[in-house]
């Protein structure tokens, strides 16, 4: 859990702007990094846990940066091929959904972290790229952070991460084969599913106790 909260406090960084053209990978990144930030130091009510708002802000400016489908199959890995439509579907929810509850446990943490966003060497027609950060807290080691970003047509996605070495995308892989393998593909899904609406439910009643 702990390198899963960290993979995320890198991931909600991203945040949308409006393009007129497609970014650089890395310009992106560094714009929409430091006005998240912003956002966040200055939101007492994010600080402080609001749900609401955390999940408004997760919605609305970090999930539109990421290619949910990709993720998905890759990290189900060649179970995918067998999955029916209904199945794949299902499997896209509720990894989304899994991700925006530990995206929202992620700012109810965050203090006083700064992202450092490394030179990135591109060439003109590649098609796929790795952004290096770092994520600096004051009397900690940095930790690296790498995005793996994939060009759609209207502008860059992530599609998999890695936290000091550890793929989000190999991690949940192990994990999804295994619960596969015991529950078939329609387990995993309840499996998700019913982790998801855990969380929310514990959510929702420590705001109700507050």
């Amino acid at each position: 859990m702990k390198t899963l909260l960290k993979i995320v406090a890198g991931l909600f960084c991203l945040v949308g702007v409006a393009q007129a053209e497609i970014v650089a990978p890395d310009a992106l990144i560094k714009t929409t990094v430091d006005e998240v930030l912003a956002i966040v130091k200055h939101d007492k009510d994010i600080q402080a846990g609001n749900q609401k708002k955390i999940l408004e802000m997760v919605e609305s400016k970090v999930l539109p940066h990421f290619d949910f489908v990709r993720m998905t199959q890759l990290s189900i890995g060649k179970s995918w091929r067998v999955a029916t439509a209904e199945q794949k579907q299902a499997l896209v929810s509720e990894y989304r959904n899994m991700l925006i509850r530990t995206y929202t446990k992620a700012f109810t943490i965050y203090r006083d972290q700064t992202v450092e966003i490394k030179p990135l060497k591109m060439a003109p027609d590649a098609t796929e790229v790795t952004v290096k950060t770092a994520i600096n807290k004051p009397g900690a080691a940095p930790i690296p952070v790498n995005y793996e970003m994939v060009k759609a047509p209207d502008s860059w996605k992530v599609f998999d991460l890695t936290i000091e070495g550890v793929s989000l995308v190999t991690s949940y892989r192990g994990s999804f084969a295994t619960e596969i393998q015991e529950k078939g593909i329609d387990g995993l899904i309840k499996t998700l599913s019913d982790r998801n609406t855990s969380a929310v439910n514990l959510a929702q009643r420590k705001a109700d106790a507050k």
